[in-house]
């Protein structure tokens, strides 16, 4: 009778059997070891930062005395610090604020560059909303790119008839006289009914559109236009916290030959209305003279952060009124720049018009940059300063906006 052979066992499951117990204690080591560094390398979460889980910014320390709170080495422009103002505490909380953009189904691929641009530098951070506003139906390429390309919600409109187009009391043979004359004289724009229809509208009907009036405040964002500079705070908090009403980046001369009569015809208002003028006006910006003549400078409107509630105004709504049964958007060729610029330093206390600084700003043919090399490093700008026009002395106004207010410029201009 044969006798089984024994089997025998593998020298390596030998082994395994020999040290069983210290490879699980070995194992879990190295997987409580492993758990470990994972916790400590990973930064901590927060839901209010995250884009994804939310669309209010995380908290951030405010600006004080020239310096970011805690941060020592941030810095405001010396024109903040002149205009002595501060920068809002990021605490989650948004005003009832929205970015407004007047353009054509043509328009986009000009204007897709202009979103990204306030989208990139500042809007990632709060999500404000946009309307888009056009005097025709928007196409559905336009709503698709630019709705993907703005981060608050986009909204769309159509502007009445009656904001663009000529009024019955418009006499139409003084109106096409104008301008053929206009047109001969190579005055820019002369000729031209849309850009009359969208001076108007920017002027006096764009805050009473349908989707803007669950809103206090706007920043008019045109195509064509760059934006420079990282911007480190809520602008539309800014302005509510520092009590202004309009700000601005950069101020010029408007064309005297498109607007012969706009002061005459807004000193017949004046001496009609006194009780709308801001004691602690801005005449002496308007006018070189105490109100006789107007010097022309004004705020450029391509860049124009503001309160609608001022817009709606009372005194306002009757001195654009008053100035569109002149007829002189029409007759003549009345900007809308120069239009907001005389009612902001009639209607407002000085005090409530800032010059932003800091941000960096172009549209066709002019820029504003920071002329502080360590506000543009700090906030990442891209501009070139020797491209700035905003302290040249002829022809643009900022200057001037400094010195009647007797505000300290920065160093070197």
């Amino acid at each position: 009778m044969a006798v089984p052979r024994k089997t025998l066992m593998p020298k390596s499951a030998i082994l395994v059997k020999k040290y069983k117990r210290g490879i699980r204690v070995s194992f879990a080591a190295l997987i409580i070891l492993l758990t470990l560094l994972f916790v400590v390398s990973t930064p901590p979460s927060s839901s209010a930062s995250s884009p994804i889980s939310s669309s209010s910014p995380a908290p951030q320390p405010s600006f004080k005395g020239g310096k970011m709170k805690g941060h020592s080495n941030y810095k405001m422009p010396s024109t903040d610090i002149s205009q002595k103002v501060h920068y809002p505490l990021d605490d989650g909380k948004k005003e009832k604020a929205v970015f407004v953009t007047l353009a054509r189904n043509d328009d986009l691929w000009d204007l897709v560059l202009s979103i990204r641009h306030i989208e990139d530098r500042f809007n990632k951070r709060y999500h404000y909303d946009w309307v888009f506003l056009n005097d025709e139906k928007f196409s559905d390429e336009f709503i698709r790119v630019t709705s993907a390309l703005v981060s608050g919600e986009a909204k769309y409109g159509q502007i009445p008839e009656e904001h663009w187009s000529v009024p019955s009391w418009i006499n139409k043979a003084k109106f096409d006289k104008a301008r053929h004359e206009m047109k001969e004289k190579n005055i820019i724009y002369g000729d031209s009914i849309p850009y009359r229809h969208m001076c108007r509208f920017n002027s006096g009907f764009f805050y009473r559109h349908e989707l803007l009036q669950e809103y206090d405040w706007y920043w008019r964002v045109d195509t064509d236009i760059t934006i420079y500079c990282d911007i480190q705070y809520d602008i539309f908090r800014f302005m509510k916290e520092n009590n202004k009403k309009y700000g601005f980046v950069i101020s010029l001369t408007e064309y005297e030959t498109t607007i012969p009569t706009l002061w005459p015809t807004t000193q017949k208002f004046i001496e009609e209305n006194k009780q709308y003028i801001s004691k602690n006006n801005l005449m002496d910006f308007i006018s070189d003279n105490g109100g006789m003549t107007y010097s022309g400078c004004h705020f450029w409107s391509n860049f124009e952060v503001g309160s609608l509630n001022f817009w709606r105004s009372e005194a306002f709504t009757k001195y654009f009124d008053y100035l569109d049964q002149s007829g002189g958007f029409f007759y003549e060729r009345w900007g809308d720049a120069p239009v907001h610029s005389l009612a902001v330093a009639l209607f407002l206390d000085r005090s409530e018009v800032h010059f932003f600084d800091g941000i960096g700003f172009r549209h066709p043919d002019f820029t504003s940059c920071p002329v502080e090399e360590q506000i543009r490093l700090q906030n990442k700008c891209t501009c070139n300063p020797n491209n700035d026009i905003t302290w040249i002395p002829d022809y643009f106004c900022t200057r001037k906006f400094f010195e009647v207010n007797h505000l300290k410029m920065p160093v070197g201009v």
